[in-house]
C-alpha cells in the first residue's frame, strides 16, 4: 500500500503525476511490475492498494547477502530487464530505476515499483523533467540535457547490473561535485573481484 499525502499535491503538475502514476500502473500488465488493485481518497491522503511482496526491497536483499550468486544475479537482473523493455514498448519511462524500486516476492522474483516519476515518450518530442537518484541519474540528467527517455532507464539498468555484480555503487563519494565528474565522463571503477559469468555477459550488453 502507498499513501500520498494530499499536502505534497501543491499544484496542478503534482496532480497529474499522481493520476498518471495511478493510470499507467493501472494499465500495465507484466508479471515483473507490481500490480495496483484500487485507489482511492481518505480526507487527507490518496492510498493506492498494490500486491503485497513479502521479500522486501532489492536494496536490502543485496545488503543483507554476502554476495548474489551468479545464477541468481542473472535471474533478478534478466526479469528487471524484461519489465523495463515492456515499459519501454509501451512508451513509458520509468525515470527512477534504483534497488529501493525493485521488490521480491517469496520466491525472490522482482518486480519494479513505484511509478511517480515514470511518465509518458515519444519520437516526436524530449521530456524535461530531470528527476530519479542521483546515484543512478544518466549524464542527460545530470546535464539537464532534454532526452527521450528510455536511454535514462538504460543508464540506471547499468548501474544496477554493477551492484549485483560488485555489491556496491560504481559512482560513490559523499562528494556531490566528484559524483558529478564520475558520471559525467562514466568514470568508474571495477574491483578486482568478478562475477565469472555475470562480468563476461556485462562485457556484451550494449
Amino acid at each position: 500500500m502507498k499513501m500520498i499525502k494530499k499536502e505534497m499535491i501543491k499544484d496542478e503538475k503534482d496532480a497529474e503525476r499522481t493520476i498518471r502514476e495511478i493510470t499507467m500502473m493501472t494499465e500495465l500488465n507484466h508479471p515483473n511490475i507490481v500490480q495496483i488493485y484500487e485507489a482511492f481518497e481518505i480526507p487527507n491522503k490518496v492510498v493506492l492498494v498494490m500486491e503485497y511482496l513479502s521479500g522486501g526491497d532489492l536494496f536490502d536483499y543485496v545488503c543483507n547477502s554476502e554476495f548474489l550468486l551468479d545464477s541468481e544475479a542473472c535471474r533478478i537482473f534478466r526479469q528487471i530487464v524484461s519489465a523495463v523493455s515492456y515499459l519501454h514498448e509501451n512508451s513509458v519511462a520509468h525515470r527512477d530505476l534504483k534497488l529501493e524500486n525493485v521488490l521480491l516476492d517469496a520466491n525472490k522474483n522482482a518486480k519494479i515499483t513505484d511509478f511517480g516519476f515514470s511518465n509518458y515518450f515519444s519520437s516526436m518530442s524530449k521530456l524535461n523533467t530531470f528527476c530519479g537518484s542521483r546515484l543512478y541519474a544518466a549524464p542527460e540528467i545530470i546535464w539537464g540535457i532534454p532526452y527521450k527517455g528510455p536511454e535514462v532507464d538504460c543508464w540506471s539498468l547499468g548501474v544496477l547490473l554493477y551492484v549485483l555484480v560488485y555489491g556496491k555503487m560504481p559512482f560513490d563519494s559523499s562528494d556531490n561535485n566528484a559524483v558529478i565528474r564520475s558520471i559525467s565522463c562514466a568514470s568508474y571503477s571495477e574491483p578486482d573481484f568478478r562475477s565469472s559469468i555475470i562480468y563476461a555477459n556485462s562485457r556484451n550488453i550494449s
